[in-house]
């Protein structure tokens, strides 16, 4: 195996999107996503059995058309590695089952990766001249000291810090209920919207009066919060549930009156509310624990208002932002290569083929460990 520039073939499958990656070593050869989200629209929202299938439909195409884009054949591939958890237990499983077959298939050693900590190692990509790395040596990107990452997404909410992609990974904070991302699919239903969510409150929210209304921000109070030297036991983490209720509750009063819903101004007020609390508490971990960069990734990455807000809070308090490009915050494969790439560079042992998909994968496990059985046959 090249260890020094590893080719590394990478498979997504943890929600709706079906996503093969190809990257050798840091440079980035394709990233080929098949999304099933137009089949859940008219669900409100993902359906896992259809998520499922969906999956076992785009598999093959996607890797084709991948293997075709990179030019490279499977022999050719050092590695192989899959998303295995956190995610939608059928949808991982697919993607799970199919990296195996693979890997019995070539004989190639397969990683078990950490979908939330992949989001991180995307930012280790050159994907040709949209580099991701600005201000850093394109030739041979690094992951900064004193790094930080808030990923926002349909399923998490969290604040990372990154000591070591490949083996130490603490999580600082996370939602306690909905994922911000799941908070606005909700709010676009109540308000009519329709499915996705963020992207049609982010478009109506540009037309609405963000001040009209005053939703609430949880987590914020003080019993919460505490202090810098007594830290409160929710300080660096969220709560989107009770600001979704607030919203429901806003509407039902405005109809109640028999008054016309401002739709846009409660969109305004409550995109506000969740870019405010979600900035606010990344920059302050941030600040507290000495992170002096941050990466911002996940889905929700691609909104208007959050990347705004971040960038002017980060530069207010001396945070260096980074956003890789938006086709890379989504759910896609070329971040679970780049993770796999970066384990293998590392000398980290393959996962074997006798792990399981774990839909609630701490984010301080990486990667799965091989199992004993796995060990003794790779030895042999």
């Amino acid at each position: 195996m090249n260890r020094s520039q590893p080719l590394v073939l990478g498979i997504e499958s943890s929600c709706d999107e079906t996503g093969v990656g190809i990257v050798r070593g840091t440079d980035l050869l394709t990233n080929t996503v098949s999304s099933s989200m137009e089949e859940h629209v008219r669900f409100g929202g993902v359906i896992p059995e259809i998520a499922s299938r969906a999956h076992l439909d785009a598999f093959v195409p996607a890797l084709q058309a991948a293997l075709a884009e990179a030019d490279v054949t499977l022999d050719e591939i050092d590695a192989i590695a899959v998303t295995s958890g956190p995610g939608l237990a059928g949808a991982l499983m697919v993607g799970v089952c199919a990296a195996k077959a693979l890997a019995v298939a070539t004989g190639k050693p397969l990683y078990a990766i950490n979908h939330l900590v992949a989001h991180v190692g995307v930012g280790l990509l050159n994907p040709g001249n949209r580099t991701a790395n600005a201000g850093r040596n394109p030739a041979n990107p690094v992951l900064p000291e004193n790094l930080g990452a808030l990923l926002v997404s349909g399923g998490h909410t969290e604040i990372l810090r990154i000591r070591s992609i490949t083996d130490d990974v603490e999580l600082l904070g996370s939602t306690i209920d909905d994922a911000a991302g799941e908070a606005y699919d909700k709010v676009a239903r109540i308000l009519g919207l329709g499915y996705p969510g963020g992207p049609a409150i982010d478009r109506l929210a540009r037309k609405g009066n963000a001040k009209a209304i005053r939703f609430p921000r949880g987590l914020t109070q003080p019993k919460y919060m505490g202090t810098a030297e007594e830290p409160g036991r929710h300080r660096y983490d969220w709560s989107f549930s009770g600001l979704k209720t607030a919203v429901a509750r806003c509407v039902e009063q405005f109809e109640a009156a028999g008054e016309p819903v401002p739709v846009a101004d409660i969109a305004a007020a409550f995109q506000e509310a969740v870019v405010d609390v979600i900035t606010s508490k990344a920059v302050l971990a941030c600040r507290e624990r000495g992170i002096t960069e941050l990466l911002l990734g996940g889905g929700v990455a691609a909104n208007s208002r959050l990347r705004q807000l971040t960038e002017q809070r980060c530069s207010a308090a001396g945070i260096t932002l980074h956003v890789p490009p938006l086709d890379l915050c989504t759910d896609n494969g070329a971040m679970v290569a780049a993770l796999g790439a970066q384990l293998v560079m590392a000398g980290i042992d393959p996962s074997g083929i006798g792990f399981a998909p774990d839909s609630s994968m701490p984010v301080t496990t990486v990667s799965a460990p091989a199992t004993n059985t796995a060990r003794a046959g790779a030895s042999a």
